[in-house]
């Protein structure tokens, strides 16, 4: 599979991009990949081909891609590979998933305040306003939503 310089550039970039919320690598291009590749599935051999990746960091990257919702899969008749393409109707459960993980967090860094016996006036200051963000954030974000959806379909109206 023939990739322009331009794509190759981009799957480097969210790549990158992914590595530093926590990706491995492989995973990390992979997902590249699959975002900017002229064909909307690819197979296990196009993708470790082109990443010029070995197929066991192929095999794990689709794995955990898959177990984790951020792809999915699809088969032809009579054509026994498997074709891999983002699932990109997902975005609002892995986007839920995110808020759910912030509210975790801004829960612990309450029971931190509770909890904690050091005299860290600046450090607790720092650590009420994040706070104070996230419970604004939770409260907002329906209503964002809400209103994102209202504008959406009134553009495709």
């Amino acid at each position: 599979m023939a990739l322009s310089d331009k794509q190759r550039e981009l799957i480097e970039e969210i790549g990158i991009y992914h590595e530093n919320n926590g990706f491995q690598p492989a995973v990390a291009r992979v997902v590249g990949l699959l975002l900017v590749s002229d064909k909307p599935e690819l197979s296990f051999d196009e993708i470790s081909e082109a990443l010029n990746i070995s197929k066991s960091a192929t095999s794990n990257a689709l794995n955990m891609l898959l177990n984790t919702g951020h792809i999915e899969y699809t088969t032809f008749s009579g054509d026994r590979k498997r074709y891999f393409k983002i699932k990109s109707s997902n975005w609002r459960d892995l986007f839920n998933k995110k808020m759910d993980d912030l509210s975790a967090l801004n829960d612990l860094l309450k029971r931190v305040l509770e909890v904690r016996k050091r005299e860290s006036p600046a450090y607790d200051v720092q650590l009420r306003s994040f706070i104070s963000f996230l419970d604004y954030l939770k409260q907002q974000l329906p209503s964002l939503i809400e209103q994102w959806e209202e504008k959406t379909r009134k553009e495709r109206a």
